[in-house]
């Protein structure tokens, strides 16, 4: 064990968490459990640490690591328990953890995230929303460290594991023309239009595909997801969302495409399991055992292709204009969907309403650069403020 690597998993119980800790499983020889953290549920973290013995658990709320605290005292555990935002940066920084995948969900995983950046940690990112608020304040703690950055996102891995090794030098220099982005179009890629009012929340999260949470399934649907990645894709590749096209694939076989100035169409398939990215960026450059089923091409009838109607999709749009905008755009376009999709999942508003929340709060924003951390969470929490007014108007 003590040459094993140390791995901190932020957001151990969402669904990446659970996945995460499947692969670590599979490779004990090879990884150790350093930290796990959690939002609230305290009882899933409890069983987490039961089986993987970290030295840390962390809860985000001190009420939740109380009820932690006691459970594993009373269970006879070693894992020290810890609360608090600092406390989720102490251990994705700490020394004695070398990996620290970043899936906690949403505007949260922004500050742990930076610190493991910024510390020269292999970063495994799950959270986009890392790179949408804060692109270059990122990347620059990533240059800076030495740190290593690999995608766990399945199409953002696609890319990485499809893109020539010397992509940084740049787009025109190694003969790339852009990058597909695969979409699954959600659940309501067929739905008729004036039905997209009575959608409910049950509806929204039930993915055809995927096992994800609550939030990014609604994202899905909405395909604000997609439009976050391609924001994602931009900062991660080094290239401008002219370069990034998104392709609606409904069976979420080919997880994305890179095309080449010579004619050739580079892309990943694979089964719809996070496990394959997860364990990609684990064993990096290596391959490892992910316990993803193997793809069977004969069982494959067709592949189908579709170009994203932004009509039905006016998400996706709103995305790549705030990226187009640059500055604080981005963080507000993220800020005021956090806040419309709780407000859909709370039952207080109709789903056409995230969208245009989305899209009063961006007409709301005067934009500035977004050249430091500060400006950075001053944007989201205005933006925050105008989602909640704008929410409120809608209620009313």
């Amino acid at each position: 064990m003590s040459g094993a690597i140390g791995v901190t998993v932020l957001g151990s119980t969402g669904s990446v968490g659970v996945s995460t800790l499947d692969v670590l499983a599979r490779h004990p020889d090879r990884y150790r459990v350093f930290a796990l953290t959690a939002h609230r549920n305290h009882e899933k973290l409890f069983a987490q640490c039961l089986e993987h013995e970290p030295e840390y658990a962390v809860m985000v709320r001190e009420d939740a690591a109380e009820s932690l605290r006691a459970a594993l005292r009373e269970a006879g555990s070693q894992t020290e328990v810890l609360a608090g935002a600092e406390s989720l940066a102490m251990v994705a920084a700490h020394e004695d953890t070398q990996y620290v995948m970043a899936a906690i969900v949403g505007a949260a995983g922004l500050l742990p995230t930076l610190a493991a950046a910024e510390a020269g940690k292999r970063v495994m990112l799950a959270n986009k929303e890392a790179l949408v608020m804060s692109g270059q304040i990122f990347m620059d703690a990533v240059s800076r460290s030495g740190a290593e950055l690999l995608p766990i996102d399945s199409e953002h891995n696609a890319i990485f594991q499809c893109m020539p090794g010397d992509f940084a030098r740049g787009f025109d220099e190694v003969g790339v023309r852009g990058i597909l982005l695969t979409a699954s179009g959600g659940p309501f890629r067929t739905l008729p239009l004036d039905q997209f009012a009575s959608v409910t929340p049950a509806q929204a999260v039930a993915h055809p595909n995927w096992d994800m949470g609550r939030k990014i399934s609604v994202d899905s649907a909405t395909m604000m997801n997609k439009g976050l990645e391609v924001i994602e894709a931009c900062w991660l590749f080094g290239t401008d969302v002219e370069h990034v096209q998104v392709v609606l694939h409904p069976q979420s076989v080919v997880h994305s495409m890179v095309q080449y100035t010579d004619g050739s169409v580079l892309a990943q398939l694979g089964n719809p399991d996070m496990r394959t990215p997860i364990a990609h960026c684990l064993a990096w450059p290596e391959r490892i055992e992910s316990g993803v089923a193997d793809l069977d091409v004969f069982k494959m009838a067709r592949l189908d292709f579709e170009e994203p109607d932004l009509a039905r999709f006016p998400c996706l749009r709103l995305a790549y204009e705030a990226r187009r905008a640059g500055g604080i755009m981005s963080t507000a376009l993220n800020a005021a969907n956090e806040v419309a999709v709780e407000a859909f999942l709370d039952h207080g508003m109709d789903f056409p309403g995230i969208p245009a929340v989305i899209e009063a709060v961006l007409g709301e924003t005067i934009n500035a650069p977004a050249d430091d951390l500060d400006a950075i969470l001053s944007a989201d929490a205005v933006a925050r403020e105008r989602a909640q007014r704008q929410v409120s108007l809608r209620k009313g």
